[in-house]
C-alpha cells in the first residue's frame, strides 16, 4: 500500500514538481497546502504518514506547523524540505524533533532518501547538515533556547507578517485583547519594546523569510 503523504510549500510550481516525482516513485500524495494553518487543518483530518513541510510557510512557519501536526497526528513523520542551511534553521529543525531536513538545492534523489529513511523511522540530513550542526554546537554563536510558547510564535510570526492586532485575533480566534496581552508578554520576554525590533528578531528565528 503507498505511502500517504502531505505537501506544504507557497511555492506551486516547486510543489508541483515534488508532487510529480512522489507519485512517480510509489507515494500517495494525499493533500497540498500553500501555507501552515492550511498544512494542520489537513493533517489533523488526513493523517498522512509522512508530511514535506518548506520552512518559510505564511501564517505559521514550518518547524511550528510540524509541532502542531505531531500535536494532532503523532504518527506523521515530518521532512523539512528547505533553502536554508544556515546553522540557526538547521538547529530550530532539530529542537523541532523533525524527522528530516533535506536541502532543496540538492539533487531530487537527496529528498527519496530522506523519505525511505524517515519511513524506515531512521533521521535524514541532507550531505553537508550535520557538519553545520557540529559546528553550530561547538560555537559560542549558536541561538539560545526561544523563550516563547508556541502560541506566542503563532502570534509574533502574523506581527511579523504586517497583521495588525485585530487582524491576528481573527486569525487564531482569539479575542482582540488576549491578543494584545500576547504581544506585550512577547515584548517583555524577549525585551523588544518596537515593532521592527521584533521583526527582526522572527527573521533571526527562521519564523518569516528576510
Amino acid at each position: 500500500m503507498a505511502m500517504t503523504v502531505l505537501l506544504a510549500d507557497d511555492h506551486r510550481v516547486l510543489l508541483q514538481g515534488v508532487k510529480s516525482l512522489l507519485q512517480q516513485e510509489g507515494y500517495e500524495v494525499v493533500a497540498e497546502a500553500c501555507d501552515g494553518r492550511d498544512a494542520v487543518r489537513l493533517a489533523r483530518t488526513l493523517r498522512p504518514q509522512i508530511a514535506v513541510l518548506d520552512i518559510t510557510l505564511p501564517g505559521l512557519n514550518g518547524l511550528d506547523t510540524a509541532q502542531k501536526i505531531r500535536k494532532y497526528s503523532p504518527e506523521t513523520k515530518i521532512v523539512i524540505l528547505t533553502m536554508h542551511n544556515e546553522s540557526p534553521y538547521v538547529i530550530e529543525a532539530l529542537r523541532a524533533d523533525v524527522n528530516a531536513y533535506v536541502l532543496k538545492s540538492q539533487a531530487a534523489q537527496d529528498l527519496l532518501d530522506a523519505m525511505r529513511a524517515v519511513a524506515s523511522n531512521d533521521v535524514y540530513l541532507s550531505p553537508g547538515i550535520s557538519q553545520i550542526v557540529v559546528d553550530a554546537y561547538r560555537s559560542k554563536n549558536r541561538p539560545d533556547d526561544d523563550p516563547l510558547t508556541l502560541r506566542e510564535r503563532e502570534v509574533l510570526q502574523l506581527i511579523a507578517e504586517g497583521h495588525r492586532t485585530k487582524e491576528v485575533a481573527t486569525l487564531l480566534s482569539i479575542g482582540v485583547k488576549t491578543a494584545e496581552s500576547h504581544r506585550g508578554r512577547i515584548m517583555r520576554k524577549l525585551g523588544i519594546h518596537d515593532t521592527a525590533g521584533l521583526v527582526r528578531y522572527a527573521i533571526r528565528r527562521g519564523l518569516i523569510a528576510p
